[in-house]
């Protein structure tokens, strides 16, 4: 694939030590790339503040990922890029500086930054990679192919300039908000997963694809690494491995789970009754 990077310049040089290891920017980001294995996917329990990073972490998963439709309700705001950019650049921060492990960072559409200064920050706030998606994140607008392209080659080459090795990994709206029966939907998922590919993505991520028959065309016709969004209706962890998948994610769903249980919770103390019982 086009447009990896694996410079040893002073942004990738940058040491941090976590307990007893010392691990550098470029060594997180190349042991985040090389656990993206078609038929051994990376299963990345998506994270929303540092103390869920760090349960993530104690329970021996080896990449930290964000969820930016998770994080952003945490600092008070709706998904599709409504958190000033600050405020989500320093929780990746603060959950980067919390663990040993790589971090992949959800951005969304960029929020907005020029590639050049999205690579800075996102160097700055410690983090190995990054989502990037192609419709627009106020409007659900598809994205022109090329244009997001371009805009992926830009950052890709920002990074490289920077001397920071950045994995990126391409979300890909169209089964969330493109258009066209079912076979016109995969026909355009593989034809921007593979322009991605060439414009320097690591990975690429049809958000929504669930049938087995399209999770296997999808890995097969793209020709490199794939990643898939795990919700209720999805084949199993064991499936998708066998269908060539290289990455699992969990987006909110997670801290959507943690939240109605939390609400079950205060139920139950509204009721006069213990938040701590067997049936919650």
């Amino acid at each position: 694939m086009a447009g990896r990077t694996t410079s040893t310049g002073s942004a990738q040089t940058s040491r941090e030590t976590t307990g007893t290891t010392s691990t550098t920017a470029g060594e997180k980001a190349a042991a985040l790339r090389a656990l993206h294995v078609p038929g051994r996917p990376l299963v990345v329990p998506n994270v929303w503040d540092a103390a869920s990073a760090r349960a993530v972490e104690a329970e021996g998963f080896p990449v930290i990922a964000t969820g930016s439709a998770a994080v952003a309700p945490v600092l008070g705001y709706d998904d599709g890029e409504e958190t000033p950019v600050e405020e989500m650049l320093a929780a990746i921060a603060r959950i980067s500086r919390s663990v040993g492990l790589p971090v992949t960072a959800d951005m969304e559409r960029g929020y907005g930054l020029e590639p050049a200064e999205l690579v800075e920050r996102l160097a700055a706030a410690g983090a190995s990679g990054c989502n990037l998606e192609d419709s627009d994140p106020r409007t659900g607008a598809m994205v022109d192919a090329d244009e997001q392209a371009a805009f992926l080659g830009a950052v890709r080459s920002a990074a490289v300039d920077a001397g920071v090795d950045l994995v990126i990994n391409a979300r890909i709206d169209t089964y969330m908000n493109g258009t066209g029966d079912a076979g016109e939907r995969l026909a355009e998922s593989v034809r921007r997963g593979r322009r991605y590919l060439e414009a320097g993505a690591d990975c690429v991520y049809p958000i929504f694809a669930a049938e087995a028959e399209a999770v296997r065309a999808l890995a097969e016709r793209i020709e490199g690494p794939i990643n898939i969004l795990f919700r209720p209706g999805t084949p199993s962890l064991g499936e998708l491995a066998s269908l060539g998948v290289a990455r699992v994610s969990f987006g909110h769903g997670l801290h959507k789970a943690v939240q109605a249980y939390t609400t079950r919770m205060l139920t139950a103390i509204r009721d006069g009754e213990s938040p701590y019982s067997p049936a919650l």
